[in-house]
């Protein structure tokens, strides 16, 4: 880290501007761990101070109780430490797209998806995210069949990684004159903004890309020209289209970063496929047909599956209250981590 520090704090250390963010980077990822091990050292410094104070008899049983507050510091600083030195996934500083869509339940479903966007933005304005809406489909009665938002910010990816799946909700619909509890479900999809460049490869050859007008609200302008954009990966089958702009030059832009973002998830996907082969995920694999958690209106009550996890503080999380479920997911990944490593 000294190291680090010298170089930043070079005469001409500005000059090429790509290295110096790698190293203010560099220098924020030591820093945690750096101030984590000289603590470990300390610590250890006054335990050992402590134990040659055992032999004073006026001193032994403040020596005794130094000792025991230390070896459990030692404990959580070596847990601390752990966690630090394990492997960083590359995308979790990354943006993201957050793709939700209504599945079975109707109308109820369409509600769910759009109490689900909600939760996530609220979540987002907390963490002082950007927000940009990439595409919607709106339902009848409300909610919507599809919408797709763009998050921009400190660890995005880091912080959501663990939302892709099926999320189910059980509540009384408002349509609903007997009061029956209805089951519907929705998908979550997060995927980190990829580098078309670094990340994945877009062969042209291998793209189809139609033009065509777009339908809905957007006033005349979008009724008369062909802006909207449709972009099929003829490898993989993926389609993407966008009509939210009225410039057919920007509808195609953010196509292919979704289309780039998709097929960057797919890769990830077929890894961790790969991975779950030979070991088990505790959160998850990340299929988007994988239950992941439940939403119980009735009983207020939260469960996420993939960790056993039970929160009787179900309108808190719809309202964006959720640094206790992701920190439980969080550390359930790290345990994971930590036993892979062990093995």
């Amino acid at each position: 880290m000294d190291e680090v520090n010298i170089m930043l704090s070079a005469e001409g250390a500005t000059d090429d501007i790509a290295k110096y963010r790698q190293l203010t980077k560099e220098y924020s990822d030591l820093t945690p761990i750096t101030m984590t091990y000289n603590s470990f050292v300390e610590v250890e410094k006054n335990i050992e101070i402590a134990k040659d104070l055992l032999n004073d008899s006026e001193m032994k049983e403040l020596a005794e109780d130094e000792i025991k507050i230390g070896l459990t510091q030692i404990t959580k600083l070596e847990q601390d430490l752990h966690k630090l030195l394990l492997p960083k996934d590359p995308d979790d500083n990354k943006n993201i797209y957050l793709e939700i869509r209504a599945g079975t339940g109707g109308d109820e479903s369409g509600l769910f998806a759009g109490d689900l966007l909600r939760m996530y933005l609220r979540y987002a304005e907390r963490q002082k995210w950007k927000v940009e809406i990439i595409s919607e489909s709106v339902a009848g009665v409300g909610g919507y069949k599809e919408i797709i938002v763009k998050l921009v910010g400190k660890d995005v990816y880091s912080k959501l990684k663990f939302e892709s799946g099926g999320h189910r909700v059980q509540r009384v619909p408002d349509t609903e004159t007997q009061g029956r509890v209805h089951t519907s479900a929705c998908t979550v999809a997060v995927l980190p903004e990829a580098d078309a460049v670094e990340d994945v490869e877009l062969n042209n050859d291998e793209l189809r890309i139609d033009t065509y007008r777009a339908s809905g609200a957007g006033g005349q302008h979008v009724n008369k020209t062909d802006s909207a954009v449709r972009i099929t990966h003829l490898p993989t089958g993926i389609v993407v289209e966008c009509q939210d702009d009225r410039s057919q030059h920007k509808n195609r832009a953010q196509a292919m970063a979704i289309l780039a973002a998709r097929i960057k998830d797919k890769q990830i996907s077929q890894q961790q496929a790969e991975e779950a082969a030979t070991r088990k995920s505790l959160v998850g694999t990340g299929d988007r047909s994988e239950r992941i958690r439940t939403y119980n209106f009735p009983q207020g009550r939260l469960t996420d599956h993939r960790i056993n996890l039970t929160l009787y503080k179900l309108q808190a999380v719809i309202d964006g209250d959720l640094n206790e479920l992701f920190d439980a997911l969080m550390a359930e990944y790290q345990t994971q981590q930590l036993t892979e490593m062990i093995i």
